[in-house]
């Protein structure tokens, strides 16, 4: 079975009552942090918990070291899933606004710590549960604290060393989930350092979504990575985006297309750029 399982408003209205349900809120904005938990107590799905993108799915940042998200510490990140009562047997539902980028986050995290079944993001997200007119709530959700155990699973992520040693190879794919303007170098309104890194080709993430902000049939998806592949070896892919958040909507995307999960290079841009003697290129 795929990691990356999508389900619908409808079939989670349906599920809401199991016993082994567990919503994760993922909302989040970079331009305004306090927005994602300010949102949430104005109303979320019942019975959700909230985790927040820099205090609970990230570390703290090092400044000239890390990226603007570095991954979190695995045991810390495991105790707040705890709390929100994570077991092994969990089905876990994630969500955000709708696009998807934040819960991919989480959702990824979840498969390194080792959580491999009974993970879906909601499709549409928060956007699709509301155009569906289903019940939002201000109430605190049930804290009793889950069993879940992880064993991280290191070859998911892959580091700036790592990846410089593999740049102009012939047979790396390496895909920058970023928009256009932002890959090229024409635009860059939060980090200091506008382009991309060599050989990478621009896939940005809002590209695995239709008009209606739900995910592409997987077949289309397929076709979209395909593409980008080109003749070049599964096993050579690797996703990364300004901070490792969007990239892992990619990897959820390439999943839900039959594509083995990819590594991430976790650091992304943000990380890249922190050293000077990284190249960097602009353009396409």
């Amino acid at each position: 079975m795929s990691l990356a399982q999508l389900i619908s408003t409808q079939d989670l209205q349906q599920r809401l009552q199991q016993e082994d349900l567990l919503l994760l809120d993922c909302r989040f904005a970079l331009e305004d942090p306090a927005y994602g938990r300010r949102s949430y107590l104005e109303g979320h799905l019942p019975g959700a918990h909230f985790l927040d993108l820099e205090q609970d799915l990230s570390a703290p940042v090092i400044k000239g070291v890390t990226g603007r998200h570095p991954l979190p510490d695995a045991s810390a990140l495991v105790e707040r899933l705890r709390s929100c009562g994570l077991r092994q047997d969990s089905q876990v539902i994630l969500y955000d606004d709708g696009p998807g980028a934040f819960a991919a986050r989480a959702w990824w995290l979840l498969v390194w710590l080792g959580k491999r079944d009974g993970l879906y993001l909601l499709d549409g997200g928060l956007k699709a549960w509301r155009e569906a007119g289903l019940e939002l709530t201000c109430a605190a959700p049930d804290n009793a604290p889950g069993d879940f155990c992880a064993e991280p699973d290191n070859s998911l992520v892959l580091s700036a060393e790592q990846l410089a040693v593999r740049l102009g190879t012939a047979d790396l794919t390496l895909l920058d989930a970023r928009a256009l303007p932002r890959f090229r170098g024409e635009v860059e309104p939060i980090d200091p350092v506008a382009g991309h890194i060599p050989g990478a080709q621009c896939a940005a993430f809002t590209d695995n979504l239709g008009a209606d902000g739900r995910f592409l049939p997987a077949d289309e998806l397929r076709q979209r990575f395909d593409a980008l592949r080109g003749e070049r070896p599964l096993e050579n892919l690797v996703a990364y985006c300004g901070s490792g958040v969007t990239a892992c909507h990619n990897l959820f995307a390439m999943n839900l297309a039959g594509y083995p999960l990819a590594p991430l290079y976790a650091g992304s841009w943000s990380e890249w750029i922190t050293n000077p003697a990284r190249p960097v290129a602009t353009g396409q």
